[in-house]
């Protein structure tokens, strides 16, 4: 009875996906923390033998005070609760709120995350539009061969040589930091790069298809220009599946801010996670991990519901199709 209620309801089963995603992604980040080789303790209070000043007693008693003297599930079952009310813990590396923490680092981030996926899209569809549309042979095939050289330079490396273009050289971003917005355009750039060429191959790939279709014949017929039918038909209904790529991208953002924050020295998610990781911070990088999945979960469920108002032939009462 209860599986039918839910199965006749497409947004509550999305929303049940989404937690059960959320609570995989805790569960997980846990089991891998815990069998990581090391201890926070121990590099808190400075060596991997617990500093010279650092007696058996005051390790006894920092584990007691970070709980991590409790059994691995009971370790878990308090962690799940706490995280449920938002609470992931007191970080072991500074003795702040991990929630609080994470959260204070957040809006740089989502600053350099937000401009990047606006350049993503935009240079990425760009170019798949253009590469389309242009009757000019050689200028198609430059623009469609930009996408696979983009996907495939690291992103650490686009960031460096970005800074020894337009910082050194030209000196028109500033290389380091994070005050003001030309602090951003570089970063967001570097992240934008290989986001954007991922939409422009999905996009193109679904524009040559659409364009493929017998309704463009039709419209064609119908006395269409040139112009209607790539912009007006053919973009339309190609747009669907990059949109799916951009829900799952976004999130991917996040994930790509830790290398670029750190090329550029930037204070936010990135830095706070590169740090936590290397003090085996674990309520803290529990709480990245688990705000990246919100992010990603909740991007996704926009998209869904985004889907019909595109294409009233996809109902909010069907699966949408997986296109990638």
């Amino acid at each position: 009875m209860g599986f039918g209620l839910v199965k006749g309801f497409p947004l509550l089963r999305r929303v049940l996906q989404a937690v059960v995603v959320l609570w995989a992604a805790f569960t997980l980040s846990f089991v891998i923390l815990y069998l990581l080789p090391g201890d926070a303790v121990l590099t808190k209070l400075g060596s991997a033998e617990g500093g010279p000043s650092a007696s058996p007693e005051q390790i006894a008693a920092l584990r007691a005070e970070y709980g991590l003297d409790d059994p691995v599930l009971v370790q878990y079952g308090k962690h799940l609760l706490a995280a449920l009310h938002g609470d992931f813990g007191t970080s072991v590396a500074t003795g702040d709120d991990a929630t609080r923490q994470v959260l204070t680092a957040l809006p740089p981030t989502l600053a350099v995350s937000g401009l990047a996926l606006v350049l993503a899209i935009v240079f990425g569809g760009g170019i798949a539009v253009l590469g389309t549309f242009t009757r000019t042979r050689w200028v198609s095939q430059l623009l469609l061969s930009l996408p696979p050289l983009g996907t495939s330079l690291p992103t650490f490396w686009v960031g460096l040589l970005l800074i020894q273009l337009f910082s050194f050289r030209l000196r028109l971003f500033p290389a380091l930091g994070s005050t003001g917005f030309a602090s951003l355009v570089l970063p967001a750039v570097t992240l934008a790069l290989p986001t954007g060429a991922i939409i422009a191959q999905v996009l193109a790939k679904s524009l040559r298809t659409q364009l493929a279709e017998p309704y463009i014949e039709v419209v064609r017929a119908k006395g269409a220009s040139r112009r209607r039918v790539h912009f007006g038909h053919a973009l339309r209904n190609a747009g669907l599946p990059a949109l799916t790529l951009v829900g799952v991208v976004a999130g991917n953002l996040l994930a790509g801010s830790v290398v670029t924050e750190t090329v550029f020295s930037r204070d936010g998610l990135g830095r706070v996670t590169a740090s936590a990781v290397t003090a085996q911070d674990v309520p803290v990088v529990q709480a990245v991990i688990v705000l990246a999945a919100f992010f990603f979960v909740v991007l996704n469920l926009v998209v869904d519901l985004v889907y019909p108002l595109l294409d009233p032939r996809v109902s909010v009462r069907k699966e949408v199709p997986a296109h990638v």
